[in-house]
């Protein structure tokens, strides 16, 4: 049993990587794969960070936990055997991973690469060296990171490695079968998120904000509203970047790199109707009228 006593509520790496694997990468009670460490011996109290004494929770039973609607006993009982190692699967839907490549599918744009060994990092959008989307290979398992702001370059939502963060604010975050789901007001969707085990991700709407950039996500088409780029149909192998906009302290490669990018939080109009002509371009060159669909 490791331990490591501190005044930090921050779990070290090596102890959260302990924690996941004993609890079958998700909740221990529904075997969700976005979760929260919960401290069983309430960290306010201990001060520290053992991994027995830590498990996963989702959102809701995080919640129920907290408001006392979850007794200790049954979180305890299910920490004991967990979800996803008494069911082989996680609910409600599998990020494990199988084979030796990952995928990630963003706006018709296709991003995969193999597995190096621990660690294998794939990031198909990274705004001002900062990365907003990526994936980890890791312990036969795809670890999500994602990071999303506001117009306010507020962080709203943040998954990192899985672990689920996310702002006080009334974010409606549903699942149902493979697909996640993330809204900022009722039919307004933040970001879509489609699992397809065993090793490919699937985003076909989203909204990436950052410093002034804006990058909307289709089902067809990525668009940087702010230099008016539509991005579709390409396919990247063992690239580690994807979209790289902005300064970088170190040089990446990936199929668009763009710096001295110019930064606005304005009116999207212009920038909207050249993706409209473009995507009909695009899907028939013929077409003299791009409103003519």
């Amino acid at each position: 049993m490791k331990e490591q006593d501190c005044h930090s509520r921050n779990i070290p790496l090596p102890i959260q990587r302990e924690i996941r694997q004993r609890c079958g990468f998700g909740c221990v009670i529904c075997g969700m794969p976005l979760y929260e460490y919960e401290h069983m011996e309430e960290w306010a109290k201990v001060k520290r960070h053992v991994a027995d004494e830590i498990t996963l929770l989702c959102d809701q039973h995080h919640r129920e936990k907290t408001a006392g609607l979850l007794p200790k006993e049954v979180m305890r009982g299910a920490n004991a055997d967990p979800y996803n190692l008494r069911e082989g699967v996680s609910k409600p839907y599998n990020l494990h991973f199988s084979g030796k490549t990952a995928e990630i599918e963003i706006g018709g744009n296709s991003f995969t690469c193999e597995d190096k060994g621990y660690g294998t990092v794939l990031v198909p959008i990274s705004v001002d060296g900062g990365p907003l989307l990526g994936l980890i290979m890791a312990d036969g398992h795809l670890l999500l990171n994602l990071v999303i702001y506001d117009e306010f370059n507020a962080q709203v939502l943040q998954i990192k490695n899985n672990q689920l963060f996310y702002s006080t604010e009334p974010w409606d975050i549903q699942l149902i079968g493979t697909k996640l789901t993330v809204r900022e007001a009722h039919r307004k969707i933040l970001i879509e998120i489609d699992f397809q085990p065993p090793h490919k991700v699937v985003i076909n709407r989203g909204r990436f904000l950052r410093n002034g950039v804006e990058i909307l996500v289709r089902p067809k088409n990525i668009l940087i509203t702010n230099t008016r780029s539509v991005i579709a149909g390409n396919h990247a192998h063992n690239c580690f970047g994807g979209l790289i906009i902005g300064h970088h302290e170190n040089q990446i490669s990936g199929i668009l790199v763009l710096d001295g990018i110019p930064r606005y939080l304005g009116d999207r109009t212009e920038a909207l109707k050249f993706e409209r002509e473009t995507m009909a371009e695009i899907n028939d060159p013929k077409k003299k009228d791009p409103t003519d669909f």
